[in-house]
C-alpha cells in the first residue's frame, strides 16, 4: 500500500458558479449572468462548516479540498476565510494538503500569490487539452497556450500542482495523444489527472451523440489510448495509483485517497457529497444542489443538508469495495469483511485471478492488474455480486 493508511478526515468545500458550462459537464456547475453575492455564500460556508463540525467534533483535518465549478473564481480573502473557519472548528494537522481547483481563464499570478498567503498549498488546473481545436470542441474558453501559461504560474506560486487532460476524444488518435500526453509530463512535475471522455446524460455532448453529431472512438481505438496513456506515464514515472491518476511516489492526492480508502469527509457547500461516521454508524450526506436555494436553506436551518442516510453494513462494504479497487494498491480483504460482516467469494476471486484481472499482493491486499483495469466495472460488479 501507499505507506500507512491511519485514519483520515478530509473537509470539501463546492464553489459551485463558473464562467460557462463545458458541454461534456455533468457536475454541480451553474453559470450566472449577474454577480454573485460572494460575501453572503461566504456567511453561508462559514454557517454551514460550524453546524457540521458540532455534527462531528473532535475531527483532526489532513486534508481539504476546494472544488466546483470554479472555485478559482473565488477571492484569496474568501478562501482564507473558509480555511480559517475550518481550523476554528476542528483540528488541522501542521502539514495539512490544501487543493484549489482553478481554470487557466481564473488564473493570475497575483491572485495565486493571494491563494497561497490564505493557506492553499495545492493547486490543479483543468487543462483538458493541448489542442486548440480539441479546446474550442470541449467548450473551454482558454487556448493551449494560455493553459501552459497557467501551469508555470501555478509552478512559480506552489510547490504541488497537477493539472487535468481528457482523452478518447471526437477523432483523436493514439499517436495524437502521445505526443500531446508528452508534451503534458514535461510541464508535470508530479501528478496528472487523465480521464476518459464518458458521454454523460443531461449534456450537450450526450444531445449530440444521440443524433449521430458527435463520433468518439470506438472500442478498440479507445482500449488503444488507454494503453497509449499507460505505457507513456509508467516510462515517465508517472504511474497510475488510481485508474485515472498518475503520480510520482509521495505525490499522490491526499485528499482523493481519502476517498477511495473509505475514510470519513465532510461536504460543504451545494451539492457537497460526505461521509460521516455518527454514533458507530456512516452516514452518506449531501446538501442541496442549486446554490441559492442552498444559500437560504442554510440561512435558514444552518445547514443545506437534504439527503442523511445511514448505510447498512452490505452498502457500506459494496462503496468500500467500489471505491478501493480503483487504487492500483488495491484493498484489505479483511476490511471488507469487518464491513459486510461475510467474506468475498473465494471462487469468484479464483475465477478472476485465472483471468488475470486481480491479484493479491505480499501484504494480503486485493487488487485489479494493468490487464484488469480497462474492465474494472465488470470486475467490481462480479465481487460485490
Amino acid at each position: 500500500m501507499i505507506g500507512a493508511d491511519p485514519p483520515a478526515f478530509g473537509v470539501y468545500v463546492h464553489w459551485p458558479f463558473c464562467l460557462s458550462k463545458c458541454p461534456y459537464c455533468d457536475f454541480n456547475s451553474h453559470v450566472r449572468h449577474t454577480a454573485i453575492d460572494e460575501p453572503r455564500f461566504l456567511r453561508a460556508f462559514t454557517a454551514e462548516i460550524a453546524s457540521m463540525a458540532a455534527r462531528v467534533p473532535g475531527r483532526t483535518v489532513s486534508s481539504i479540498f476546494l472544488g466546483g465549478g470554479t472555485p478559482s473564481l473565488m477571492q484569496p480573502t474568501t478562501v482564507g476565510t473558509i480555511l480559517d473557519t475550518i481550523g476554528k472548528h476542528w483540528t488541522v494537522v501542521p502539514d495539512v494538503e490544501v487543493t484549489l481547483e482553478a481554470n487557466p481563464t481564473s488564473v493570475e499570478a497575483t491572485r495565486f500569490r493571494g491563494y497561497r498567503v490564505a493557506g492553499v498549498n495545492r493547486v490543479s488546473l483543468g487543462v483538458q487539452a493541448l489542442d486548440d481545436g480539441a479546446l474550442k470542441e470541449l467548450g473551454r474558453l482558454h487556448t493551449a497556450r494560455e493553459a501552459l501559461d497557467a501551469v508555470a504560474i501555478a509552478r512559480s506560486a506552489f510547490d504541488r500542482y497537477s493539472f487535468d487532460l481528457i482523452y478518447a476524444r471526437p477523432r483523436q488518435t493514439p499517436q495524437a495523444w502521445a505526443g500531446e500526453l508528452k508534451q503534458a509530463i514535461a510541464e508535470a512535475a508530479e501528478h496528472l489527472s487523465l480521464y476518459h471522455l464518458t458521454i454523460e446524460p443531461d449534456t450537450p455532448f450526450h444531445t449530440l451523440h444521440a443524433a449521430g453529431k458527435l463520433a468518439v472512438p470506438d472500442d478498440d481505438t479507445s482500449r488503444a489510448l488507454y494503453d497509449v496513456t499507460q505505457d507513456i506515464c509508467n516510462g515517465a514515472g508517472l504511474p497510475a495509483y488510481e485508474i485515472s491518476n498518475h503520480a510520482r511516489a509521495g505525490a499522490e492526492c491526499r485528499h482523493n485517497l481519502v476517498y477511495w480508502r473509505g475514510h470519513e469527509y465532510a461536504g460543504i457547500g451545494p451539492g457537497a457529497h460526505g461521509r460521516l461516521d455518527i454514533d458507530d454508524r456512516r452516514h452518506a450526506t449531501m446538501t442541496e444542489k442549486r446554490p441559492e436555494a442552498w444559500l437560504m436553506r442554510v440561512e435558514s436551518l444552518g445547514h443545506g443538508l437534504v439527503t442523511d442516510d445511514v448505510l447498512m453494513s452490505e452498502e457500506r462494504a459494496d462503496e468500500f469495495l467500489l471505491m478501493g479497487l480503483r487504487l492500483a494498491e488495491g484493498i484489505d480483504p479483511t476490511r471488507y469483511t469487518a464491513l459486510a460482516g461475510r467474506t468475498l467469494d473465494p471462487a469468484r476471486i479464483a475465477t478472476l485471478v485465472a483471468h488475470g484481472f486481480v491479484e493479491s499482493n505480499r501484504d494480503g491486499c486485493l487488487r485489479v492488474t494493468p490487464a484488469g483495469f480497462p474492465v474494472l466495472d465488470a470486475v467490481v460488479a462480479d465481487l460485490a455480486a
